[in-house]
């Protein structure tokens, strides 16, 4: 039977931040933002962290239509590099964001009483709390970044909650972008911890909530030792193979879909997926379309993993690998024959499996410099405790999959592999 392509759409939306047409295995996470939003005097802020690909971006979506369910304002943006640069960058991000949303409130016209010559016009008594108007109190307090910002933050408060409209969370994605920077004397990240404590204190109910990578709590931490008291961290795991396969087939059951997933084409997806979300919604989507056209010409359905993984590796990985040096990818290569490449490894454990793997293995100084640069890539990052992890979730399976060093002694026995069909 022929099948009408424009009635049924692709229901899977792989991307960056795209909402999925289903959110699986995240009730846990709502029932705590939910306690969070209960909060009239903020004592704890928020952190969601977790790798690329675990959906952060689009939890951070649904959580805004739940806080305005419950009387929050929501200003939101993503944190390029560019407000890291310096405190002044942080100041106009943060009078940017509270300006789209504070334009409903008013405030007393700051040139009501200004007359120019004998024929001024008339002024009204009130305007729009308009960035124009932040920026004026900004530029007039007098003082550090950190001061100007509390006024202007204050004195925006004070104009919202006189109109009902009183708490906000500022929301920010990719967070991990923040940085001090001591050596120009600029220190935007503290700033924002320093700010927002210090009104917090003052009963102010503006709340915090930061997106992104697993670096970001502990530079958080680094830049002002208070923040482990001030944030809630909400790390985000993969799916369980429960929610995965709810993740597989809910969107195709929505859709009203013209054809269904055997349960051993399910299976290969959550085996090959792992339960990252990204990788769900990626691998969904190219059998999907496969399989309207298997429907379409009648024939056979099967799920086509080579092909899947050769685009997933071409969409996904060459970018990220293409842009690190030979000797970061032989580093990074011994890593992914690790047992346990997937979770955490140290410097020592990498430097034994150098050893038996490498012609040309690491000092533990070597290792470490490599390690920061590929760390400042986002391939790898190191937690609190002085361990290491991959970045990006499934980059092993890749790295062996499509790479060999030439200062390789031999080849790994037991190497894992990305795909396997059933």
């Amino acid at each position: 039977m022929a099948v009408n392509s424009v009635e049924f759409r692709n229901p899977y939306r792989p991307g960056a931040g795209h909402m999925p047409p289903y959110l699986a295995g995240r009730e846990g996470e709502y029932e705590e933002f939910e306690r969070l939003l209960g909060q009239e005097e903020i004592l704890e802020n928020l952190v969601v962290t977790g790798l690329r690909g675990v959906g952060k971006t689009v939890l951070l979506e649904t959580f805004k239509p739940r806080a305005i369910e419950e009387g929050w304002l929501w200003a939101s943006a993503d944190l390029s590099e560019s407000a890291s640069i310096s405190e002044t960058a942080l100041a106009q991000r943060l009078l940017a964001d509270l300006a789209l949303i504070g334009s409903s409130a008013t405030v007393p016209n700051p040139v009501r009483d200004q007359a120019v010559g004998f024929a001024a016009p008339d002024r009204p008594d009130e305007v729009p709390l308009t960035h124009d108007v932040l920026v004026g109190v900004y530029d007039r307090t007098p003082g550090l970044t950190a001061d100007k910002i509390k006024a202007t933050l204050e004195f925006a408060w004070e104009h919202l909650r006189s109109q009902g409209q009183h708490k906000v969370i500022f929301a920010y994605d990719e967070a991990q972008n923040l940085s001090d920077h001591a050596e120009k004397d600029q220190f935007p990240l503290s700033v924002l911890l320093d700010v927002f404590q210090s009104i917090q204190r003052k009963g102010i109910p503006f709340m915090l909530v930061l997106a992104g990578l697993p670096t970001l709590f502990p530079k958080l931490v680094d830049a002002r030792t208070f923040a482990e008291r001030m944030f809630r961290v909400m790390a985000l795991e993969k799916l369980s193979p429960d929610q995965s396969r709810e993740a597989i087939l809910k969107p195709i059951e929505v859709a009203g879909c013209p054809v269904t997933l055997t349960p051993e084409s399910v299976q290969v997806i959550v085996l090959e997926s792992s339960g990252y979300p990204y990788f769900i919604q990626f691998i969904c989507r190219e059998v999907y379309d496969v399989f309207i056209r298997q429907h379409a010409d009648e024939e056979a359905k099967s799920v086509p993993i080579e092909a899947i993984q050769h685009k997933l590796d071409a969409d996904f990985f060459a970018g990220r690998w293409a842009r690190i040096t030979d000797r970061q990818r032989e580093l990074l290569w011994v890593v992914a024959h690790l047992d346990h490449a997937d979770e955490e490894f140290t410097i020592q454990e990498l430097k034994e499996a150098a050893t038996g793997l490498l012609v040309k293995a690491f000092s533990s100084s070597h290792a470490n410099q490599i390690l920061a640069s590929l760390a400042e890539r986002g391939m790898i990052y190191k937690n609190r405790q002085g361990r290491y992890s991959f970045a990006v979730p499934l980059l092993g399976r890749f790295i062996i999959r499509t790479y060999r060093p030439p200062g390789a002694k031999q080849e790994a026995e037991g190497e894992p592999t990305a795909f396997h069909e059933n």
